[in-house]
């Protein structure tokens, strides 16, 4: 018998393999683990038009209970970078409430989530890091689920 988590999964999607918001692909699915997506920002000058951004999704078998792990990855061919901004780590972890415990409600999806962090990024003023990117990249050992951030900056 399927689980919810995979239940849930298969009907989302069946729906991202058909339409998606301007910006937001679907670049793979082999199975109900790990899915791939890129996304590309609009209207927004601190990235460029023609750069697109890779994330990988991350379910576990608690999803939809439990927030999926979404980061951000570099590939060479294509190329992919991972985008700068405030709340964006340079290896990729993104300090995004809605990515935590406290944030997620199963009322979110692949979809929502891909919306969410294209809004974050077209709403960004600042080509920044975060405060302490190096440090933190250098020492953090933790998944990104399991980092406790503190939520504090509205106007990022």
């Amino acid at each position: 018998m399927a689980s919810m988590s995979s239940k849930r999964l298969q009907k989302e999607l069946t729906k991202i393999q058909g339409t998606l918001p301007p910006g937001i692909t679907l670049v793979s699915a082999p199975d109900l683990r790990e899915w791939v997506m890129d996304i590309s920002i609009i209207d927004n000058p601190i990235y460029p038009p023609n750069e697109t951004y890779r994330m990988r999704f991350s379910f576990s078998p608690s999803y939809p209970i439990e927030a999926p792990e979404v980061v951000f990855v570099v590939l060479a061919a294509p190329e992919r970078k991972i985008p700068i901004h405030p709340h964006i780590y340079s290896n990729g972890i993104i300090c995004l409430d809605l990515l935590d415990s406290q944030g997620w409600s199963p009322v979110h999806n692949v979809e929502s989530v891909c919306i969410s962090i294209q809004s974050m990024l077209a709403g960004n003023t600042k080509a920044e890091r975060p405060p302490g990117d190096a440090e933190f990249v250098r020492s953090n050992r933790q998944r990104p689920r399991d980092i406790n951030f503190l939520y504090h900056d509205p106007k990022v």
